[in-house]
């Protein structure tokens, strides 16, 4: 696509304020990765239906995310790849050379009819959202949390890497302190391996160990830039908790970030069919509660999510969050409206249960916390001096 093609470049109009700002999409609602892919359902878009049916979204917090132009985009991403990103939206296919290359037109990666506005708009929110924060406070972008996009290949589900733009565009502000920390149930492969060599950006990833792309070990430290917390298959909310509080809000407090990026994929929750996880909305609630105040600029994305009902409800409530609002109150009607309404052609959402339409929270998940679990908090705690 051509830069003249692209609308509305990245500019930033709209200077910071103390309240979180939210940063959506029209262009989620309607935009589908195809009916057999995972990613066929909405959720930026039913996330923002049930803030504002809540009455949780003030109008004037609420900013149409712009799309990034092509030379933002290459400030990661390579130009061949951007270009052929764009011309494969443009033609709807890909030929067998290109595909191969730049990992496009798989089912993983598929051509649709989006699938180069869609992660610019992404990439566009988290570059804007950076400049929002320049002097302080919070924005929440749940489009923003594609972390495994390389800088010329497309990977899980990821065209471009949204989060990798955000961390840039906050380095190029002078800060020399970025924490980011990643609570997918996927290893947050291409942000780290991004900064890798970058001492400027500690990146913290917790997800399920022996989970696609099958990185992230514990002792893998990338260039001493990094901690990974594989977890055991069924993670309950007591270890999830136990995590949080021992290993990685320590970890914070030493590494004294200027600027924080949490990733808030919602695939780790028990009712997700993309994970062997078992967390509920409440743990990933809680822990982004204990984290947002850690430093004096706050940016949390979403990420994965694969079950229409549990990743809305649960991004739904993160913005509660960041509101300092209780997000297991009762639903209004209209929010029960949003709920109702959604549909999922996989067996599972034929036959929902009554709790992912009739209320906003999970029951909690708790449970003991196993050995690995604490072996693994217990090796990050001893790795703190090395920061």
């Amino acid at each position: 696509m051509p830069d003249s093609a692209i609308p509305h470049p990245v500019s930033s109009p709209i200077s910071a304020t103390a309240r979180p700002l939210y940063l959506g999409g029209e262009i989620y609602r309607h935009s589908s990765y195809g009916k057999k892919h995972p990613l066929s359902i909405p959720r930026v878009s039913v996330a923002t239906d049930l803030v504002r049916a809540m009455g949780w979204l003030d109008e004037s917090a609420y900013i149409e995310s712009p799309i990034a132009s092509a030379e933002q985009l290459a400030r990661f991403h390579d130009r061949a790849y951007i270009a052929a990103v764009a011309q494969a939206e443009r033609d709807q296919r890909v030929d067998v050379a290109t595909a191969q290359l730049y990992g496009l037109g798989k089912l993983e990666n598929p051509v649709f009819p989006e699938m180069y506005r869609r992660p610019a708009i992404a990439a566009g929110a988290a570059i804007l959202g950076a400049e929002l924060i320049r002097d302080g406070g919070i924005v929440y972008s749940p489009a923003s949390g594609t972390h495994h996009a390389r800088p010329a290949r497309a990977s899980g589900f990821c065209f471009f890497n949204a989060p990798v733009l955000g961390i840039l565009a906050l380095l190029d502000q002078g800060l020399d302190r970025v924490l980011y920390i990643d609570l997918d149930a996927h290893h947050g492969d291409g942000v780290q391996d991004a900064f890798h060599d970058d001492e400027r950006v500690l990146t913290v990833s917790v997800h399920e160990a022996g989970r696609w792309p099958y990185t992230g070990i514990l002792t893998d430290r990338a260039g001493g830039h990094a901690r990974n917390l594989p977890m055991p298959r069924g993670l309950n909310d007591t270890e999830f908790r136990h995590v949080v509080e021992d290993a990685i809000v320590p970890l914070a407090c030493a590494f004294r970030p200027q600027a924080m990026m949490i990733q808030t994929g919602a695939d780790a929750l028990a009712d997700d069919p993309l994970s062997l996880l078992s967390l509920s909305n409440r743990a990933l609630w809680q822990a982004v509660k204990d984290l947002v105040g850690l430093a004096p600029r706050t940016f949390v994305v979403g990420g994965g999510g694969y079950n229409p009902w549990s990743v809305g409800r649960a991004w739904a409530g993160i913005w509660a969050v960041l509101n300092g609002l209780d997000p297991t109150v009762p639903l209004s009607p209209a929010a029960s409206e949003v709920l109702r309404g959604l549909t999922w052609d996989r067996r599972e959402g034929r036959n929902p249960p009554s709790r992912w339409f009739d209320r906003l929270a999970d029951d909690p998940r708790e449970g003991d916390i196993r050995a690995e679990v604490r072996e693994a908090v217990q090796h990050i705690a001893v790795s703190i001096g090395d920061l």
